[in-house]
């Protein structure tokens, strides 16, 4: 992390208890999360945004669903999570949590599973923070699903620097660098859409259809 993204994140306010842990708990266990200053910027646009429905494609343990919830009271998140483990903690995560009422919650696939998910439609916001490599196929799929001025968010689109920098020798990390640099050129190139990529936390890219 460098200096500007110390200096960031010492700005955005402390988390309360619950979400602290809920931090703590990832970080010790190494369960990718939003970067605390990438999600206070998430939170902001949807409280300006006033939107009602979001996507998230990517539970993990519930962190960024939960934290969305209190952008704003109306505001209702569907979530989907692959991995049975991530799911149930997610799950335990939601019922502790002050916004539960407000979080719908899926396992499965969601490469697998639009059209169970459409069924909550039209939303507001598409939320990506899934599988690297499937982030086109994930826009593809539920981008449709989106109201007229719907925003698309992809997090993780800088990839801890490696996808400007391949400066490393794990060639995992270089080969998911690689699928998200791809990614980020076919988004950019979209002729219905325009993106903005945000150097905040690991890279944010705020996407929205051409009036």
């Amino acid at each position: 992390m460098n200096r500007e993204s110390d200096y960031l994140r010492g700005l955005v306010p402390e988390s309360e208890e619950f979400i602290r842990n809920m931090e703590e708990y990832a970080e010790e266990n190494r369960i990718p999360i939003m970067e605390k200053e990438s999600m206070h910027f998430l939170k902001q646009l949807l409280h300006i945004k006033k939107c009602a429905t979001v996507l998230e494609i990517g539970t993990a343990i519930g962190y960024s669903a939960i934290e969305m919830a209190h952008a704003h009271p109306e505001i209702h998140i569907v979530s989907i999570e692959r991995d049975r483990q991530r799911y149930e903690e997610a799950m335990n995560n939601k019922m502790n949590s002050d916004v539960s009422e407000r979080l719908t919650f899926h396992y499965g696939d969601a490469l697998e599973m639009e059209e169970e998910l459409g069924e909550f439609g039209p939303f507001d916001v598409l939320f990506i923070d899934a599988a690297k490599g499937q982030y086109r196929r994930f826009f593809e799929l539920y981008a449709p699903l989106l109201t007229d001025d719907g925003i698309i968010i992809s997090d993780n689109v800088l990839f801890k620097g490696l996808v400007a920098n391949p400066d490393t020798e794990d060639k995992r990390m270089v080969k998911i660098a690689d699928k998200i640099r791809t990614f980020n050129e076919w988004l950019t190139q979209l002729e219905d859409y325009d993106t903005s990529i945000l150097p905040i936390g690991d890279g944010v890219a705020l996407t929205t259809k051409r009036m």
